[in-house]
């Protein structure tokens, strides 16, 4: 650590980085140093610290680290020697295999290659994840024509969303206590199941049904693999290894355009979830050997393990009870209203009004909530409110381009599932590159503001560019029009995740990663619902003005339940219900533009500090 660094202004640092006071090194280090048998007692003050910093003891803060025994010091075996040795007058600091110290130092009480173990299995699960979400995106239209169902198309994500949003937060409350290995193979668990159920339902009902459930695997299966990351990595590195899963977010997300459209034409829909369940054993395989089962368990006082009934009255399951009871009846009324009821229908009406009722009572009830699974605080204190916030607009934004972009290939290009999930790769491809690109900047320079406005920027201008879209617009302009909200969200995302973190004490790592998450999911389902709602009924005031014709009211209901009956009408009709979508996508697209743009006002003022040197 460089001088420089020492005697910076303690405003700059973050909490996760602030050092301790000097007195509190030479104490830490004169009961190492006592431990050696080598020790001379004649060693001088001044020639402690100069070994303090040459070893850079306690200098390295734990992010997210683990309970341990006080007298560990968080120190590996082998970091133990290390001290030991350089404690020894006839030893020269400069001996010790300082490469490899370094790069053991950027993991918490694992070794590297336990480390990669694990985290490989963590990347597994956020891989076949990212396949399934954009499974989804890229079939919907295919499942929802099969069922004659197309008017109920939202249901198929805000479902899943639904789940993972509401228990999002409690993972990390009930791996708190039983630790983080059970957690994350119940989820696991639960992702199999729902997943085999999806590609066995019988009905509409029976599939949303499942993927509701699927929601809560797939929610604990990202969440645990967020908060695991951050029990084995310091903060410093945290942008280098969130590199790594978004690049298997990319990945992921490219196979499931591209190959999901072409597994709905092939094998069929049902085929496309089936064929993922023996990578989900493996994956869960993997998990159950490599996680230690003493990971992330916190403990009482006295050094024992909560008891059952303990960790049930932590939890906060009134308040998650409350918010799933307040997201499902404002979906409700969105999705009801003016699609499937008029919105004068009382049921529209109780639903909106309801929705507000909870979110007040929600409100209310976690301000006096110990582990509130919405922590108020966050969510009124400045960097961290606007940095959640902000990105909660964010994922309204880029759900709301990449949902209805499969629509827009297949209602309005009339091109297949295949062709379609095909034509979103470059998207796909933009937010690979640019995450992994923000993962490994924020690690070199050390700031986060940057990216994040970049990614605010484009999002706005993705939204621009894909209301421009109409029926004559060209391939391969339509691709590159659509690539700029993910682009955004590359750039955005992995930088608000570690300014979260960067600006939380270590005591807040979990229920900031949650709550961050649980702002993201929100902002999905919000994202999905929201923009169907727009969608609906610009689509239905479209249709009835552009419609014409002794037919139009037969054209209208069978063009609504199912998107591939455009291509078989007759040319007529069907100009007119292609530029009937054409122009309900575009007043959708366009309010992607403007989450984009509150997304980016709220954090252009944003003051965050930079991340504190490396050990």
């Amino acid at each position: 650590m460089t001088a420089a660094n020492r005697g910076a202004n303690p405003s700059e640092a973050t909490p996760l980085l602030r050092h301790e006071s000097t007195s509190d090194q030479n104490t830490h280090y004169s009961s190492v140093v006592n431990g050696s048998r080598n020790t001379e007692d004649s060693y001088s003050r001044t020639e402690t610290q100069e070994q303090i910093n040459a070893l850079g003891l306690v200098r390295v803060t734990s992010a997210e680290g683990l309970d341990i025994e006080p007298d560990l010091e968080r120190f590996s075996s082998r970091g133990s020697t290390s001290i030991k040795r350089n404690c020894t007058p006839s030893r020269d600091a400069d001996t010790i295999p300082e490469e490899e110290d370094s790069y053991a130092a950027r993991f918490i009480d694992v070794s590297p290659t336990r480390f990669w173990l694990i985290f490989v299995g963590v990347l597994i699960g956020y891989l076949i994840g990212f396949f399934d979400s954009t499974l989804m995106a890229s079939s919907h239209p295919v499942i929802t024509s099969y069922f004659h169902a197309a008017n109920t198309a939202s249901w198929l994500s805000t479902a899943f969303l639904l789940t993972s949003t509401a228990f999002l937060p409690l993972f990390g409350r009930i791996s708190d206590a039983f630790g983080r290995k059970p957690v994350y193979l119940f989820s696991i668990s639960m992702f199999f199941l729902t997943t085999a159920w999806c590609g066995s339902a019988q009905s509409i009902g029976s599939f949303i049904a499942a993927r509701a459930l699927c929601g809560l695997g797939a929610g604990g299966v990202f969440s645990m693999g967020q908060i695991i990351s951050s029990d084995l990595v310091r903060i410093e590195y945290r942008g280098v290894y969130q590199s790594y899963i978004n690049l298997c977010y990319g990945t992921g997300s490219c196979l499931g355009l591209a190959f999901g459209g072409f597994l709905c034409d092939h094998v069929g829909w049902r085929g496309a979830f089936f064929i993922q369940l023996p990578f989900i054993f493996v994956y869960f395989i993997t998990a159950a050997v490599t996680i230690p089962a003493e990971l992330g368990v916190k403990r009482t006082e006295n050094s024992e393990r909560l008891t059952v009934l303990q960790v049930i009255r932590s939890i906060d399951l009134t308040g998650a009870f409350i918010l799933a009871l307040a997201v499902t009846a404002l979906i409700m009324g969105l999705n009801l209203g003016g699609n499937v009821f008029p919105w004068g229908h009382p049921l529209v009406i109780c639903s909106l009004v309801a929705a507000l009722i909870l979110a007040v009572i929600l409100i209310r009830y976690e301000r006096g909530v110990p582990r509130a699974v919405l922590p108020v605080e966050l969510l009124s204190r400045n960097p961290r409110a606007s940095l959640i916030i902000g990105n909660f607009f964010g994922a309204i934004s880029v759900n709301t381009v990449m949902f209805n972009a499969p629509l827009y290939f297949q209602a309005v290009k009339l091109a297949s599932p295949t062709d379609s999930g095909l034509r979103l790769v470059a998207a796909s491809i933009a937010i690979t590159a640019s995450s992994v690109g923000t993962g490994f900047l924020i690690t070199w320079s050390k700031r986060m503001k940057p990216t994040i406005l970049l990614g605010g920027f484009f999002m706005l201008l993705g939204g621009c560019t894909a209301a421009s879209l109409n029926m004559n617009t060209s391939y391969a302009l339509a691709m590159i029009c659509l690539l700029f909200s993910t682009l955004g969200q590359g750039f955005s995302f992995p930088s608000v995740m570690v300014s979260v973190l960067a600006t939380s004490e270590q005591s807040d790592q979990a229920v900031a990663t949650t709550t961050l998450g649980l702002a993201r999911n929100l902002g999905a389902v919000m994202g999905v619902s929201i923009s169907s709602w727009i969608f609906q009924n610009a689509l239905l005031y479209e249709l009835d003005h552009k419609v014409t014709g002794v037919d139009k009211d037969a054209v209208i209901a069978l063009v609504r339940r199912s998107i591939r009956a455009i291509s078989d009408l007759d040319p007529f009709y069907q100009h007119q219900v292609i530029t009937s979508y054409a122009t309900a996508l575009r007043f959708t697209f366009m309010s992607a533009a403007l989450w984009g743009a509150i997304m980016l006002l709220l954090h252009s003022r944003l003051r965050l500090p930079r991340l504190g040197s490396k050990a």
